[in-house]
C-alpha cells in the first residue's frame, strides 16, 4: 500500500474517532512544560533537595538528547522536549500552596512534580485535584495520602514510608532477636508521626515483650536537641528509631556523638541512605539504614541505574542517594505513562502491517495525548526504573510499590559503607489495596480476609 493511501485512510480513522484536523493543529504541542518542585533553601536542601534538582536536570538534558537507554530511547517525552520550571519547597504548606496555583494558573505548566515533605504532599494534593492538573508526587513518606483520599490526578511513583518501618523491625530482629527496649526520635509532624507509629506498631505486633520507654518527637526544623537527647541517654535504650531527614538529622548526629548517645544503643535511621556521603565518621559502625526502596546503594546493577549514575556524577560529581533515584522514577513513571496513552491513542489507526516510516508519519500527524488519556494509561502501569520494577499497585493505580532493603554501616578507608544487606519482597512490608498501614500491622500482616 502506498503511503498517501494510508495516509488517507489515517485521516479518515482519525475522523471516526471524533477529531478533526483542525483540533489536531490546535492540540499541536512543541515542548511538555513541567513544574519541578524541590528544597532549593533551609536545612533539607543539602542532602535531600539539591540532588532531586540535579537529578532532575540531568535526566530531562539525556532524555531530550534521545540518549537514555530502553525503553526510554525516543527523545523526550513521546517525542517533545522537556521544559522544567523549577520553584523551591522551602517556607511551608500554606506558601506550597500558593506556589502551586501560580504554577498552574500563570505559568501554564503541563505537569507538576516533586514534593518532598510530607506536609506539602498533604497540602498540595486536593489543590491538584481543584485545579484538575496531572501531579506527580516526588517523595513525602506519609501513607496518608491514599489511605485518607482518593485522587484522580494525583500519583507518586515511589513507595510509601510504611514498608521503612516493617522492614527496619524485621531487620532488627534478625539481627539483634535479645532487644528488649526501644525508643525513638522523630519529627513532630505528619511523616514523623507515621514513621513512629508503623514503627511502634510493627514491633509490638512481632515481639510484644518489647518495651517502649521513650518516644521524642521534637518539631520539624528544631536544630537543638539537647533535651531530647538526654532524655533517651536516661532512659537507656537498647535501639534508638529515628526518621529524622535533612539539617535535622545532621544536627542530631553532630549533637549526640560527642555525649555517646550511641555507644550502647542500636540506631536505625530509616531514612538515613542520604547521609552516608555527607557525614563520613559521624554515623557509628553498626547503624542498621535504608532508602524507602531499593535505591542508592540498594540499587541492582541495570543498564538504567548505570544510565542514572552516569548522568548524576556528571552535574554532581557524586554518586546518586535516594532523592536521586525517587526523581529519576518520576519522570520515567511519567515517560512510560504518556508514551502508553500515546500507543493506546494511536494504535487503533494504524494499518496491520504498515511499514516503519508509515507509522512514524502517522505519529507525527496525529496529536498527543490529552491529560484524561494520560490519566487512563498511568493508573496500574509497571514500569521500569534506576531501582528495578515499580508497580502502580495502590490507591487505585495511583500509589507505587516496590520491594526494600536495609543494610548496616561501617566506616572503612574514609568513606561510610553498608554491609550485611537484606531484601524484602513489596508484599512483605506494605499494605494490600483497601487496607490502611497500622489496620494492616496490627492485623498481622494479613494479606486477605
Amino acid at each position: 500500500m502506498k503511503i498517501g493511501t494510508v495516509l488517507r485512510a489515517f485521516v479518515a480513522a482519525i475522523a471516526a474517532l471524533g477529531l478533526s484536523q483542525t483540533a489536531q493543529a490546535q492540540d499541536k504541542k512543541t515542548s511538555i512544560k513541567i513544574g519541578f518542585v524541590t528544597f532549593l533553601s533551609g536545612p533539607a536542601a543539602g542532602p535531600f533537595g539539591v540532588p532531586a534538582k540535579v537529578a532532575a536536570e540531568a535526566i530531562v538534558e539525556s532524555l531530550n538528547a534521545g540518549k537514555a537507554p530502553p525503553p526510554y530511547q525516543s527523545k523526550g517525552i513521546g517525542g517533545l522536549p522537556i521544559e522544567l520550571v523549577i520553584i523551591d519547597e522551602a517556607g511551608g504548606a500554606t506558601k506550597q500552596v500558593s506556589e502551586y496555583r501560580t504554577l498552574v494558573q500563570r505559568q501554564d505548566v503541563d505537569i507538576v512534580i516533586g514534593y518532598i515533605g510530607s506536609g506539602d504532599c498533604l497540602a498540595v494534593a486536593p489543590v491538584a485535584e481543584e485545579l484538575k492538573k496531572l501531579t506527580v508526587l516526588l517523595d513525602c513518606g506519609t501513607p496518608r495520602i491514599f489511605e485518607d483520599a482518593s485522587y484522580k490526578y494525583v500519583f507518586r511513583t515511589r513507595p510509601h514510608a510504611t514498608m521503612d518501618a516493617v522492614a527496619a523491625t524485621m531487620y532488627l530482629l534478625d539481627n539483634r532477636p535479645a532487644v528488649k527496649r526501644v525508643s525513638g526520635i522523630n519529627q513532630n509532624y505528619a511523616y514523623g508521626q507515621d514513621s513512629w507509629n508503623d514503627f511502634e506498631a510493627t514491633i509490638k505486633t512481632m515481639k510484644p515483650a518489647i518495651e517502649i520507654i521513650s518516644s521524642q518527637m521534637p518539631k520539624f526544623g528544631a536544630g537543638q536537641y539537647g533535651a531530647e537527647i538526654s532524655a533517651l541517654i536516661s532512659s537507656t535504650p537498647d535501639v534508638i528509631h529515628s526518621s529524622l531527614w535533612g539539617g535535622d538529622l545532621e544536627a542530631f548526629m553532630l549533637q549526640a556523638q560527642p555525649r555517646d548517645l550511641f555507644k550502647s544503643a542500636q540506631l536505625v535511621l530509616v531514612a538515613g541512605e542520604p547521609y552516608l556521603h555527607r557525614l563520613p565518621g559521624k554515623i557509628p559502625d553498626g547503624t542498621i539504614v535504608g532508602a524507602r526502596g531499593t535505591n542508592g546503594v540498594f540499587a541492582p546493577d541495570s543498564p538504567l541505574k548505570r544510565w542514572l549514575v552516569e548522568v548524576y556524577k556528571g552535574k554532581a560529581g557524586l554518586e546518586p542517594n535516594y532523592p536521586a533515584y525517587s526523581t529519576a522514577q518520576s519522570f520515567l513513571g511519567l515517560k512510560a505513562a504518556y508514551e502508553k496513552a500515546m500507543r493506546d491513542k494511536i494504535g487503533s489507526a494504524i494499518p496491520m502491517g504498515a511499514a516503519k516510516n508509515v507509522k512514524e508519519e502517522m505519529e507525527k500527524a496525529y496529536s498527543p495525548p490529552n491529560q484524561e488519556e494520560i490519566i487512563a494509561a498511568f493508573e496500574k502501569i509497571t514500569f521500569d526504573s534506576p531501582s528495578g520494577k515499580v508497580r502502580m499497585a495502590l490507591g487505585k493505580g495511583h500509589q507505587a510499590v516496590m520491594g526494600t532493603a536495609y543494610g548496616t554501616t561501617r566506616f572503612e578507608n574514609g568513606v561510610v559503607k553498608v554491609g550485611n544487606i537484606k531484601y524484602y519482597d513489596a508484599e512483605k512490608v506494605t499494605p494490600p489495596e483497601g487496607v490502611t498501614s497500622l489496620d494492616w500491622i496490627k492485623s498481622g500482616f494479613k494479606r486477605s480476609n
